[in-house]
This record gives C-alpha cells, structure tokens and sequence, in this order.
C-alpha cells in the first residue's frame, strides 16, 4: 500500500513537472514582450496578405485558362468566310486572354503580316502584366518575413545581454534562457511565413507560365491561319 502511494506521488510529482515545463505558442508570444508582439503581429499581416494574394491569383489563373477548344476552330471558320465581325463577336464573348489576342490579331486583319504580329505581341505584353498582377509582393514577403523574424530574435538577444549587463552578470540563467527561446518564436515565424510565400510565389509562376505558353501558342496559331491560301 505504501509503495503504491509513493508510485502515485511520484508519478503526480512527473505530471507536475511536465505540465510546467510546457509551453504553448501563444505563451510564447506573450512572453516576449512587446517588442515580440509587435513583429508577430506584422508577419501574420504579411501571411494575411501572401495567401490573399495567392488565392486571389490562382482563381484569376484558372479563369484565364479556360477557353473553349473550338474557339480557334470557329474563328478560323469566320476569318476563311470573311466574317471578320462575327470572329470579333466571338472573341468579345470569350473573357479570356487567348480571345483578346486574338481580337486584336483580327481587327488588324487586311495590315502587313508584321504590324499584325507586332499589335498581338504588345497585347501580349498586357496580358502578362496583367496575369502577374501583385505577385511580386509574394516575393517580397518570402524575403522581408525571415529578416523581420531575425530582427525580432536580435532584439531579443539584445535585451537578454543588456539584463545581463545591468545585473552585473548576476542575472538568474532561467530568466535570461526564458528570454532568448522566447524571442526565437519570432525567427521561426518569419521563417514559417516566408516558406509559405515562397511555395506560393514559385507555384504563381508556373501557372502563369502554363497560361502565357497557351497565349503564345494560340497566337502562332492565328498567324499561320493567317498563311494559308484561301
């Protein structure tokens, strides 16, 4: 009976230590102090605006990819027949950036061969600029978030040294250890809110990519329609 209560005590007394030596991250923020709290505050702004800016693009992508695989098809039907308004007409009714190429490509239609290629590729120019719209701040947050998180860690050390230096190097180690793990909370932020940035910015890019790939290949397309004998 005796053994089982000193069991009970000591398991009571690990439970004990444990539950104090656990620590949540929003302790952890707290902790640090205002400083802390501060810089934390403005990389959750800057990961409100990376994943805003994210998936605002990947719906705006997705919208610009979707074209009907016969829109080519009848616009070669109405550019053989000479319904040149009727092709405009279609691309009008297409909002897609393949169809406001294309609508450039035919209101240019009767002009040398070069002037209509140059009027399609400063369309494209457009397009682009449009379609990468606001995704150089995603580049901007996957690199100022970990310095901001660094700042905060120096600070952090800062003020620890200085507690140290005003004691006389009499400080309490726990205190001072407390302090620098606390203002470590800041670096992983920074690190965690610039990967996700980062993951975001390069996946942009590569759906931008896919859809600038199409444009041009729709524009080869409508040059060589152009070509051919009629």
């Amino acid at each position: 009976m005796i053994i089982f209560q000193e069991a009970t005590e000591g398991t009571e007394a690990m439970a004990s230590i444990s539950e104090e030596k656990t620590l949540s991250v929003i302790d952890l923020i707290v902790n640090g102090g205002t400083g802390s709290i501060l810089i934390i505050i403005v990389l959750f702004v800057l990961l409100f605006v990376a994943m805003y800016i994210y998936f605002e693009r990947i719906f705006a992508l997705k919208a610009a990819s979707k074209i009907d695989k016969n829109f080519m098809n009848q616009i070669r039907d109405h550019v053989m027949n000479g319904k040149l308004e009727a092709a405009k007409l279609l691309c009008a009714q297409t909002d897609s950036p393949v169809a406001r190429l294309t609508e450039k490509g035919v209101s240019r239609i009767g002009k040398p061969l070069d002037d209509i290629n140059t009027a399609i590729e400063n369309a494209g120019t457009l397009e682009v600029y449009k379609l990468e719209k606001n995704v150089s701040v995603l580049a901007t947050v996957a690199g100022a978030a970990p310095m901001i998180g660094f700042l905060g860690t120096v600070i952090g050390m800062i003020l620890a040294f200085h507690e140290m230096a005003s004691s006389g190097g009499q400080a309490e180690m726990g205190s001072l250890a407390s302090g620098i793990y606390t203002a470590m909370t800041t670096t992983v932020a920074g690190l965690v809110v610039g990967i996700i940035a980062y993951i975001g910015y390069n996946h942009l890019v590569n759906r931008t990519d896919k859809v600038v790939h199409q444009m041009e290949a729709n524009a080869v397309e409508f040059l060589d329609l152009l070509n051919e004998p009629i």
